[in-house]
Protein backbone atom coordinates (compact mmCIF):
# COMPACT_ATOMS: atom_id res chain seq x y z
CA UNK A 1 0.00 0.00 0.00
CA UNK A 2 1.21 3.21 -0.86
CA UNK A 3 1.86 6.34 2.10
CA UNK A 4 1.61 9.70 1.80
CA UNK A 5 1.78 12.71 4.19
CA UNK A 6 -0.13 15.49 4.38
CA UNK A 7 2.13 18.13 6.47
CA UNK A 8 -0.25 21.82 6.93
CA UNK A 9 0.20 24.28 8.75
CA UNK A 10 -3.41 26.40 10.12
CA UNK A 11 -4.02 29.18 12.40
CA UNK A 12 -7.77 29.94 11.65
CA UNK A 13 -8.50 26.03 11.14
CA UNK A 14 -9.68 26.66 7.14
CA UNK A 15 -6.22 24.83 5.66
CA UNK A 16 -6.67 22.06 8.46
CA UNK A 17 -10.20 21.56 7.29
CA UNK A 18 -8.51 21.11 3.60
CA UNK A 19 -5.54 18.96 5.02
CA UNK A 20 -8.46 16.63 6.83
CA UNK A 21 -10.46 16.44 2.97
CA UNK A 22 -7.31 15.34 1.31
CA UNK A 23 -6.57 12.82 4.24
CA UNK A 24 -9.58 11.61 3.76
CA UNK A 25 -9.85 11.24 0.25
CA UNK A 26 -6.68 9.59 -0.07
CA UNK A 27 -7.89 6.90 2.64
CA UNK A 28 -10.86 6.44 0.09
CA UNK A 29 -8.59 6.14 -2.50
CA UNK A 30 -6.59 2.94 -0.48
CA UNK A 31 -3.57 5.48 0.38
CA UNK A 32 -2.36 5.15 4.07
CA UNK A 33 -2.34 9.02 4.58
CA UNK A 34 -0.88 10.72 7.57
CA UNK A 35 -1.88 13.67 8.94
CA UNK A 36 0.43 16.29 10.61
CA UNK A 37 1.17 19.66 11.55
CA UNK A 38 4.06 21.78 10.35
CA UNK A 39 5.45 22.46 13.43
CA UNK A 40 5.13 18.67 14.49
CA UNK A 41 6.71 17.91 11.24
CA UNK A 42 10.76 16.71 10.87
CA UNK A 43 11.74 16.89 7.71
CA UNK A 44 13.75 13.77 7.79
CA UNK A 45 10.23 12.07 8.18
CA UNK A 46 9.28 12.87 4.24
CA UNK A 47 11.40 10.03 3.48
CA UNK A 48 9.65 7.46 4.26
CA UNK A 49 6.25 8.52 2.30
CA UNK A 50 5.50 8.00 -1.26
CA UNK A 51 3.14 11.32 -1.66
CA UNK A 52 4.16 14.29 -0.01
CA UNK A 53 0.82 17.06 0.13
CA UNK A 54 1.63 20.40 1.45
CA UNK A 55 -0.72 22.85 2.74
CA UNK A 56 -0.46 26.44 4.33
CA UNK A 57 -2.51 29.84 4.51
CA UNK A 58 -1.62 32.65 2.40
CA UNK A 59 1.27 35.16 4.27
CA UNK A 60 2.43 37.64 1.94
CA UNK A 61 1.65 35.66 -1.12
CA UNK A 62 3.45 32.88 0.10
CA UNK A 63 3.07 29.87 2.75
CA UNK A 64 3.98 30.37 6.43
CA UNK A 65 7.00 29.88 7.88
CA UNK A 66 6.27 27.03 10.15
CA UNK A 67 5.75 24.90 6.54
CA UNK A 68 8.91 26.94 4.99
CA UNK A 69 11.53 25.34 7.96
CA UNK A 70 10.08 22.04 7.20
CA UNK A 71 10.97 22.40 3.42
CA UNK A 72 14.30 24.27 3.97
CA UNK A 73 15.39 21.67 6.87
CA UNK A 74 14.81 19.38 3.60
CA UNK A 75 17.54 20.21 2.10
CA UNK A 76 19.69 18.06 3.96
CA UNK A 77 18.92 15.15 1.82
CA UNK A 78 18.42 17.09 -1.25
CA UNK A 79 17.46 15.03 -4.21
CA UNK A 80 16.43 12.03 -2.07
CA UNK A 81 12.32 13.33 -2.52
CA UNK A 82 12.88 12.83 -6.34
CA UNK A 83 10.53 10.32 -8.08
CA UNK A 84 7.72 10.94 -4.65
CA UNK A 85 4.40 12.54 -5.80
CA UNK A 86 4.10 15.94 -4.68
CA UNK A 87 0.94 18.21 -4.16
CA UNK A 88 -0.14 21.42 -2.52
CA UNK A 89 -3.23 23.10 -1.30
CA UNK A 90 -3.88 26.94 0.39
CA UNK A 91 -6.31 29.00 1.97
CA UNK A 92 -6.32 33.07 2.08
CA UNK A 93 -8.80 35.19 3.45
CA UNK A 94 -9.89 36.66 -0.15
CA UNK A 95 -9.42 36.67 -3.71
CA UNK A 96 -6.14 37.32 -5.21
CA UNK A 97 -4.92 36.52 -2.15
CA UNK A 98 -2.10 34.92 -3.21
CA UNK A 99 -3.19 31.63 -2.86
CA UNK A 100 -1.65 30.70 -6.54
CA UNK A 101 1.64 31.97 -5.75
CA UNK A 102 1.45 30.06 -1.91
CA UNK A 103 1.07 26.96 -4.02
CA UNK A 104 3.20 27.84 -6.33
CA UNK A 105 6.44 28.33 -4.02
CA UNK A 106 5.22 24.71 -2.43
CA UNK A 107 5.24 23.21 -5.91
CA UNK A 108 9.17 24.62 -6.94
CA UNK A 109 11.12 23.49 -4.06
CA UNK A 110 8.97 19.87 -4.42
CA UNK A 111 10.31 20.13 -7.98
CA UNK A 112 13.69 21.02 -7.05
CA UNK A 113 13.83 18.04 -5.25
CA UNK A 114 13.10 15.81 -8.40
CA UNK A 115 9.53 15.22 -7.04
CA UNK A 116 6.57 14.73 -10.14
CA UNK A 117 3.33 17.22 -9.54
CA UNK A 118 -0.01 16.77 -11.36
CA UNK A 119 -1.87 19.49 -12.38
CA UNK A 120 -5.75 19.84 -12.74
CA UNK A 121 -7.42 20.75 -16.19
CA UNK A 122 -10.87 21.42 -14.01
CA UNK A 123 -10.96 23.30 -11.05
CA UNK A 124 -8.07 24.63 -9.41
CA UNK A 125 -5.20 23.99 -11.81
CA UNK A 126 -2.07 24.24 -9.22
CA UNK A 127 -3.76 22.59 -5.97
CA UNK A 128 -6.96 22.97 -4.01
CA UNK A 129 -7.70 26.44 -2.80
CA UNK A 130 -9.97 27.93 -0.41
CA UNK A 131 -10.90 31.94 -0.16
CA UNK A 132 -11.82 31.49 3.92
CA UNK A 133 -13.54 28.43 5.08
CA UNK A 134 -13.49 25.89 2.55
CA UNK A 135 -16.98 25.21 0.68
CA UNK A 136 -18.36 22.70 -1.03
CA UNK A 137 -16.08 23.62 -4.12
CA UNK A 138 -12.64 23.75 -2.35
CA UNK A 139 -13.53 20.44 -0.98
CA UNK A 140 -14.33 18.97 -3.75
CA UNK A 141 -11.00 20.31 -5.27
CA UNK A 142 -9.38 18.82 -2.21
CA UNK A 143 -11.37 15.43 -3.23
CA UNK A 144 -10.10 15.69 -6.97
CA UNK A 145 -6.56 16.51 -5.78
CA UNK A 146 -6.33 13.09 -3.62
CA UNK A 147 -7.41 11.44 -6.20
CA UNK A 148 -5.08 12.78 -8.88
CA UNK A 149 -1.81 11.81 -6.17
CA UNK A 150 -3.52 8.37 -5.74
CA UNK A 151 -4.14 7.76 -9.54
CA UNK A 152 -0.12 9.04 -9.74
CA UNK A 153 1.31 6.25 -6.99
CA UNK A 154 -0.70 3.49 -8.66
CA UNK A 155 1.30 3.64 -11.72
Amino acid sequence: MSKAIVVYYSQSGNTEKMAQAISAALEKEGVEAVLKKAEDTVADELLGYDAIIMGSPTYYGSMAWQLKKVIDESVKFHGRLKGKVGGAFSSAANIGGGNETTIEDILNAMLIHGMIIQGEPKGDHYGPVAIGAPDKRALDCCARSAKNIAALLGR
